[in-house]
């Protein structure tokens, strides 16, 4: 027997038999455990919250199976904060997705120094949202915000017009810090997907004396389709869940002009201390997800 396979079998007999054999259980359990502690036991507790009631005055949790889904149907916030969060997500995702798709095509390019300006795209992803929120708040602000001076100097606003304070153009600041910070997302995925094409049906289609754009509305789109529905995918998921932008920036206001649901139940949950309403409020919040995503993967055929 050779000095190598003494040496491993004097390494297994100081293992446990479980840990030194080939079943995946020892290798999954980590990852496992994160999981459950992570995932599945938020998930328990906020569905238990919800069948729970919270007593004004004495602040008790009893047992009212209907009590806060009843109370969440009849809840008028709850609705204006979900078409708020269906605006949000809407706008955010295709002004993301049309600028990502220029931008990457302005970008998909092997001459010299195109390879730091991609390096540089993820300079605002690295960048926490609150922060990124703090930064247009104060660019944004009606007395010294050089946004806001900017676009007053351009005779766009009238002087001393507060963005973030009115309720017509509130949720367009938000939008504003959105789309800034997570634009290079979609652009590295575009890239991503660009580089990865094969280049001989686009000599093919020069040949042929196709066009810039009829190359790429005819190949460039059709072969995008499926890296497009998946960022479609991820970045939508995300923006339904938005809560740092519109807490630092707005706090939801003004009123509940940019009040979405993460944002109400942050509101119930800090605010209140309603902890089984606002878990029923999240709740919603992924039931939500869980079917717009669903339906959106069927249309689309896209397979994770």
């Amino acid at each position: 027997m050779s000095g190598e396979a003494v040496s491993n079998n004097a390494r297994q007999q100081w293992l446990p038999s479980w840990l030194s054999s080939e079943h995946p259980f020892p290798w999954l359990f980590p990852a496992s455990a994160l999981m459950i502690v992570f995932g599945v036991y938020p998930l328990v507790y906020a569905i238990w919250l919800s069948l729970e009631r919270k007593h004004p005055v004495t602040r008790k949790l009893t047992f009212a199976p209907t009590y806060n889904w009843g109370k969440l149907l009849g809840d008028e916030r709850v609705w204006n904060a979900l078409a708020n969060t269906f605006i949000y997500t809407g706008i955010a995702l295709v002004l993301q997705l049309v600028l990502g798709m220029l931008i990457a095509l302005l970008l998909d390019s092997d001459r010299k120094g195109y390879g730091l300006l991609r390096a540089m795209m993820t300079l605002p992803l690295v960048i926490p949202p609150s922060v990124t929120a703090m930064m247009f708040l104060l660019m944004l602000n009606g007395s010294f915000g050089v946004l806001t001076r900017g676009i007053i100097a351009l005779g766009l606003l009238p002087p001393g017009y507060s963005v973030l304070g009115q309720s017509s153009t509130a949720m367009a600041g938000v939008l504003l810090a959105e789309v800034w910070q997570w634009t290079p997302f979609m652009v590295l995925i575009m890239l991503a997907g660009l580089r990865s094409l094969p280049k001989e049906p686009f000599e093919a289609a020069a040949i042929d004396g196709a066009t810039a754009i009829q190359a790429f509305l005819k190949l460039t789109l059709p072969m995008m389709s499926k890296v497009i529905a998946i960022a479609v995918l991820i970045r939508g998921i995300d923006l339904f869940r938005a809560f740092d932008y519109v807490k630092v920036m707005t706090d939801s206001g003004p009123g509940t002009a940019t009040e979405t649901l993460t944002s109400y139940a942050g509101r119930i949950y800090f605010g209140n201390a309603d902890f089984p309403y606002a878990s029923t409020i999240a709740l919603l919040t992924l039931i939500v997800v869980i079917v717009v995503s669903s339906l959106f993967m069927k249309i689309f055929k896209v397979k994770l």
